[in-house]
């Protein structure tokens, strides 16, 4: 996709598996189940690792890294994490990109399933996996990273960051700001302390990438709140402010863990807001390996 300057790719790079309770919080789950998916056997919902790879002039930016390969055998099976999509290099690498030729690489937050990716194992070491490229994430983000609740302790892994900052390719961003003058972030703290959304506004449309705030279109009606959210009252002021302006200016938003719905425009009506038009960006999605 092009918009202005910028080509736009989604790379649908895994799935895993997360308990749908907790992704939608005070719903019924005969109520999420009906609008998303049913459950396993022991009641987790498919999620996606689609991620945005976004190319300008010299620069080529990756939104996000997905789960990674370091997780221990016990976490990947309880995540379901699939065992037959390559790791995030050998996808790039089929899409035609060298991690050395990544330049930027925007973390939304530090939980494992957006930058488990961001670092790889080299031997015994843990090395960042694009080392030409600058990561940006929000400083209070980083903070709440390193000395989290008892709630979202879990979410966060250390050897996920901390060898970006020690290698100094770690920027931390204060608020809201314009890596150019089309392409900005901005933070959330509903999910989490500064989870930071991106926002790609040209001549040629919009392109909204909110990360966890929107997970899957089925978390587009306003009470659809993830348990998972530390201030979900946070969420849901930030998911009228955010739907409005999709909705009124019908942007394309892309929804990072929707396995179904890779994006879409926002509607309103008396009933509230909805999915609009399914969008076809165009996807890569890497050749997956027999089990």
């Amino acid at each position: 996709m092009k918009l202005g300057n910028y080509t736009v790719r989604i790379l649908d790079v895994g799935r895993f598996g997360l308990d749908g309770g907790a992704m939608f919080g005070v719903v019924p789950k005969p109520l999420w189940s009906k609008a998303y998916h049913p459950g396993d056997d022991v009641n987790r919902i498919p999620m996606a690792t689609r991620l945005l790879l976004i190319e300008w002039d010299d620069r080529r930016m990756l939104v996000d890294t997905g789960n990674g390969t370091k997780l221990p055998p016990k976490l990947r099976s309880i995540y379901a994490i699939a065992d037959d999509y390559p790791p995030l290099e050998r996808a790039l690498a089929e899409a035609g990109i060298a991690p050395d030729t990544i330049t930027d690489v925007v973390l939304t937050h530090l939980h494992f399933d957006h930058a488990g990716g961001a670092t790889r194992l080299d031997g015994n070491d843990v090395v960042p996996t694009f080392p030409n490229a600058r990561y940006y994430v929000q400083a209070d983000q980083l903070a709440w990273a390193r000395n989290p609740t008892e709630k979202d302790r879990a979410s966060f892994m250390s050897e996920n960051y901390e060898p970006l900052a020690d290698a100094g390719l770690l920027d931390t961003l204060q608020g809201s700001v314009h890596l150019t003058p089309e392409l900005s972030l901005h933070p959330l703290f509903g999910h989490t302390q500064a989870m930071q959304a991106l926002l790609l506004q040209t001549d040629d449309g919009t392109l909204f990438y909110p990360a966890d705030l929107l997970p899957t279109h089925a978390h587009i009606p306003i009470p659809y709140v993830m348990g998972y959210d530390n201030y979900p009252l946070t969420t849901i002021r930030e998911k009228k402010h955010w739907l409005e302006r999709a909705s009124r200016e019908q942007w394309i938003v892309v929804f990072e863990h929707d396995a179904f719905v890779a994006a879409g425009t926002i509607t309103h009506s008396d009933k509230g807001y909805a999915l609009g038009q399914r969008l076809d960006i165009e996807q890569f999605v890497p050749a997956r390996t027999e089990q």
